[in-house]
């Protein structure tokens, strides 16, 4: 049965296949339901991590207190800031 709180219960479903959380798959199909936003047009104004010099990941890292951080690699860098 349907969750009426779901807006467009198509995308709730593809971004829970794809496995995202309930709740991430919640917010991001009632915001593309929702006229007065656009959520394709956020987001994507960083470069990827990649990119991103070693000094640059690690001051991010800091910014979201990651742990261990100052004896990362910067792939090790990379993968904390994904998670």
């Amino acid at each position: 049965m349907p969750n009426p709180s779901i807006k467009d219960e198509e995308t709730y479903q593809s971004l829970r296949d794809d496995g995202h959380s309930k709740e991430k798959a919640a917010r991001i199909a009632n915001a593309q339901a929702n006229d007065k936003q656009d959520p394709s047009k956020k987001g994507g104004q960083q470069p990827p991590y990649e990119d991103w010099t070693k000094a640059e990941l690690y001051d991010r890292a800091q910014e979201l207190e990651i742990d261990g951080r100052s004896d990362m690699t910067k792939d090790e860098l990379i993968e904390a800031l994904r998670k």
